[in-house]
């Protein structure tokens, strides 16, 4: 008898689903700095058209989710995020080649459709070796590695581009999937049994649909996921613009971002000490509570003219920060709640919760995202919608877990 693939170590493990993650954060923030290039190449008489290269990544991401989980549940996980892995890239070298802003955001779409696999692949295949609270702990594990990668995207996107190009950007992208993927045939034991594995024939993914939204926990997961992730989505789209029409720190913006993003991964080192101890509910709505306050605060100031102009670029920092600190605070205890139930249908569980929140959030940020003006007010009251409309979610519905 074959004996079992040995288990990776919990570091290398933990390091392999974080790179997996980190090819949707490369996806998304190393773009950034190439907005206004884009722009200028592609829609010169409609700038703002240009963030759209963000959001549809995001879409085709949201798409692409829906049928990764049960692709998954059916011919392993090892196969599935492999295989998504190749169509990323090969979409990556089409938006390399793209000549009109048409052709690049449906090759983007078709890219996210792509990193849908080990984005949520991944999410499935800690949910076999983990569960409740210690699958939220390595989550917050998996999020402290993360967040190095959204530190380094945009310096890294703006020597690409100073150097190449912006269409460059999409060659890093093929290099880093094939690394993943090297590391993951090579080294992650399959954690699907075939005596798992599930039908791909439609009354059974009815069947467990509906079970799944038995689960109010659920329910309420999903609710909370989209109005988060519309927050980030629509502040990723807004943030360049901000740095550089409202700030005049065009230049500066990646090291800014960089900061950002390091600052930011508190949020998931306290994640990761508390919530064995208080809970993962009780997390999330002390970090929606406090976004809330700040936000409110920060909107009224802004708003009313009160903020003093030496003020007002440190405190958007501040803010920034505790948006991007928020998602290492939430995301993860909301993905272990909505998949605590549901672990004997975790691929499909994971597709349906990350297909509707990622969809949804990008219906959501886009308006916000097109209605900047050259401020944060637009950007401000969409996450303060947002993030209010997720507190009352968490706070009416859920069991305390």
């Amino acid at each position: 008898m074959t004996p079992a693939p040995q288990r990776l170590s919990q570091g290398e493990f933990i390091a392999l689903i974080a790179a997996l993650f980190a090819t949707i954060a490369l996806s998304i923030d190393a773009m950034l700095p190439a907005l206004p290039e884009i722009a200028a190449t592609l829609s010169p008489d409609a700038p703002n058209r240009a963030q759209l290269v963000v959001t549809s990544f995001v879409f085709g991401m949201g798409l692409g989710t829906l049928f990764a989980g049960p692709l998954a549940d059916a011919f392993g996980r090892k196969p599935v995020i492999l295989a998504g892995s190749a169509l990323y890239v090969v979409a990556a070298l089409a938006c390399y080649f793209a000549n009109s802003l048409d052709l690049l955001l449906i090759a983007r779409v078709v890219q996210g459709i792509g990193a849908a696999a080990p984005r949520t692949v991944s999410m499935a295949l800690v949910r076999d070796l983990f569960k409740g609270r210690a699958m939220a702990q390595v989550m917050s594990f998996v999020m402290m590695v993360f967040i190095l990668v959204p530190a380094v995207a945009p310096l890294m996107g703006q020597a690409v581009i100073s150097s190449a190009g912006w269409e460059a950007i999409f060659l890093v992208y093929i290099v880093f999937s094939a690394v993943t993927m090297l590391w993951m045939g090579l080294r992650q034991p399959e954690t699907l049994a075939p005596e798992n594995r599930r039908s791909l024939h439609l009354a059974p993914m009815i069947a467990a649909t509906k079970e799944l939204f038995s689960h109010r926990i659920i329910t309420v997961s999903i609710i909370a996921q989209t109005l988060t992730q519309a927050s980030l989505f629509a502040t990723l789209s807004s943030m360049q613009g901000i740095f550089d029409q409202r700030f005049d720190r065009a230049e500066s913006f990646p090291l800014w971002f960089a900061m950002i993003a390091l600052v930011s991964g508190v949020g998931s080192f306290v994640n990761a000490r508390v919530v064995m101890r208080v809970g993962m509910r009780a997390v999330v709505i002390a970090t929606y509570t406090s976004v809330v306050a700040l936000t409110l605060v920060l909107l009224a100031v802004n708003g009313l003219g009160l903020m003093p102009e030496t003020l007002a670029f440190p405190t958007h920092v501040l803010w920034s920060i505790a948006l991007f600190a928020m998602m290492g605070l939430s995301m993860g205890n909301l993905n272990a709640l909505a998949m605590e139930p549901v672990g004997h249908i975790a691929g499909l569980a994971a597709s349906v919760t990350s297909a509707i929140s990622t969809v949804v959030s990008v219906v959501l940020a886009v308006p916000v995202g097109l209605a900047f003006n050259g401020t944060a007010l637009p950007l401000m009251a969409g996450v303060l919608v947002f993030i209010a409309l997720a507190l009352i979610a968490v706070r009416l519905g859920g069991k305390r877990v």
